[in-house]
């Protein structure tokens, strides 16, 4: 996972830019899909802590929330190059 900066909108764009060039280079895209986002079992385990604090936890939801923007960017990407190879 890369360093963020919150102050940065293109942050996760960079990012999912980074996934979908390994994705580009053959790597398998369910594979990559599971790099970027964080799993139900993860999330269960994080809400049902009881030893995390409440700014830890808004940490946690705000790292939830960016995983998802990058992985809904990469998605569009893929769906992009999908259409794109099937439109030539």
């Amino acid at each position: 996972m890369t360093t963020r900066d919150d102050s940065d909108p293109l942050a996760p764009h960079r990012e999912a830019a980074f996934f979908y060039g390994l994705f580009l280079r053959g790597h398998s895209l369910n594979a990559l899909r599971q790099d970027i986002d964080v799993p139900r079992g993860v999330v269960d385990k994080w809400l049902s802590a009881k030893d995390f604090e409440g700014a830890f936890k808004a940490d946690l939801d705000r790292v939830y929330q960016y995983r998802k923007r990058v992985l809904a960017i990469f998605e569009n990407l893929v769906s992009t190059e999908h259409t794109r190879v099937a439109v030539q």
